[in-house]
């Protein structure tokens, strides 16, 4: 079990926050935007906390990143809960992006019978590609788009002039990622900013999963033969493969972690996917044992502290 938590919640997303919760009750439908490589772990827990019984449009971006496949297998997966639909897009092209507005009226026809607007949401966390999906949709520069997390810092109203209307949210995480398997993700795929991690750790972390789940990607990618059997083998093979190398030699790590890191990034190492469904189910099982043996044992130490108050006393 890895221990790597993330903890990021700058002052800004926790006034986000206090406003998303305000706005609410006055939103048709909420817009989430997750990254199509990482649907479960790009998802925010305060979403679904904060939304109530207001129907969700799950926007799986970065679909030409993501396995095809397992892609189909997650919009699947988030369709079986009431009030969510689902789909997968690129911003790349724009007609997939219009489609959501086609999704928000199925999900909200009675504003249309009355002549009113549609009022929207659009959520998500950071670096998942909001602002560019709200400058498509609103077919004019309006969110400013950048590779860095947390570009969004307030909330703005959008008339996209075609019966709907956006409001748009900074990127927001939550205070703290409890499964550590989501964490490593989130930095591979870049939505926390590279300082918040060990690079080496997630690139680690990475090549691992990878080698279980793409092993001929890396193969054909890297010209590797044989697939080591550790992840610092694999990562130092890739070092050598790719000139990553110090004096004497030896490969330098941070400069391979580099390498992998961005080449997942851009897509050079093709569409990858990051987690399925049931391997979710059995970290968020290991998450609960976890918390479970933190609280007994502080809970130990509490009484430990308890009993040697009341010896003193005496």
């Amino acid at each position: 079990m890895v221990n790597n938590t993330i903890q990021w919640f700058p002052g800004h997303m926790h006034k986000a926050r206090k406003e998303i919760e305000e706005a609410i009750p006055q939103v048709d439908v909420i817009i989430e935007v997750l990254d199509a490589r990482i649907p479960f772990s790009s998802e925010n827990p305060m979403i679904s906390q904060i939304r109530g019984d207001k129907p969700v449009v799950k926007v799986l971006n970065k679909r030409d990143l993501a396995d095809p496949e397992l892609t189909d297998l997650w919009i699947a997966h988030f369709e079986k809960e009431q009030g969510v639909k689902a789909m997968a897009i690129t911003t790349s092209n724009p007609q997939e992006v219009h489609k959501i507005m086609e999704l928000c009226r199925k999900l909200a026809p009675h504003r249309e019978e009355i002549g009113k607007n549609i009022r929207t949401m659009i959520m998500g966390i950071p670096n998942v590609g909001k602002s560019t999906i709200i400058n498509t949709l609103a077919g004019r520069t309006i969110a400013v788009t950048g590779n860095q997390p947390a570009v969004t810092r307030r909330q703005q109203r959008i008339n996209l002039q075609n019966g709907i209307v956006l409001s748009d949210t900074p990127g927001i995480l939550w205070p703290k990622v409890e499964n550590p398997h989501s964490g490593f993700r989130l930095a591979a795929t870049g939505a926390v900013k590279d300082t918040a991690m060990e690079y080496e750790d997630v690139a680690f972390y990475t090549v691992e999963y990878l080698a279980q789940a793409y092993p001929e990607r890396l193969k054909e990618r890297y010209e590797i033969e044989e697939m080591p059997e550790s992840d610092l083998e694999i990562m130092e093979e890739i070092g050598r493969r790719r000139g990553a190398l110090q004096s004497g030699g030896r490969v330098n790590l941070h400069k391979a972690s580099e390498i992998l890191l961005h080449e997942l990034r851009n897509g050079t190492l093709g569409q990858l996917t990051l987690e399925l469904p049931e391997m979710i189910t059995k970290e968020l099982v290991e998450v609960e044992i976890e918390a479970a043996r933190k609280a007994e044992e502080k809970a130990k130490k509490k009484e430990e502290r308890r009993k040697r108050y009341l010896k003193n006393k005496r």
